[in-house]
């Protein structure tokens, strides 16, 4: 839950330049097509997260409601990363799930089975600490 309304969380989550100002599993990111700073339909951006060399193409893409991107990675690496918000009573239910696929990702599960869910808690403390403020510059 965050005590704000969608078009807050939203903007804050399709704002990827800004990402690593306030998440920290996130670094170098770089439009690829079409130039950002806001991620929509069709974009393609590379980008840096949980130590891997990512580039994802946003495949969904509903404003204030959902939004999620593929990405494949070094050693065969692919995931898909969904987001789904809900305008709720006092704010918004934030939802998101991510599926990781390839050797990479069953070994670094293994070896740090609770790495991705806290990391994801982080994004989503995080997300909810800066929809509370203003919107993003």
């Amino acid at each position: 839950m965050i005590d704000a309304p969608p078009e807050k969380v939203w903007e804050w989550l399709i704002r990827a330049e800004r990402w690593p100002d306030w998440y920290p599993n996130s670094s170098k990111i770089r439009f690829i097509n079409p130039p950002g700073p806001d991620l929509q339909e069709g974009t393609e951006f590379g980008w840096k997260t949980f130590d891997v060399n990512i580039t994802s193409k946003v495949q969904e893409f509903v404003p204030e409601e959902r939004i999620a991107w593929d990405g494949d990675g070094a050693l065969g690496v692919r995931v898909y990363h969904a987001w789904l918000l809900q305008k709720v009573e006092g704010g918004c239910h934030v939802l998101t799930e991510e599926r990781q696929f390839g050797v990479l990702c069953r070994l670094d599960h293994w070896l740090r089975p609770k790495r991705m869910h806290d990391g994801h808690q982080v994004w989503l403390e995080r997300l909810r600490e800066k929809a509370r403020g203003g919107l993003p510059v």
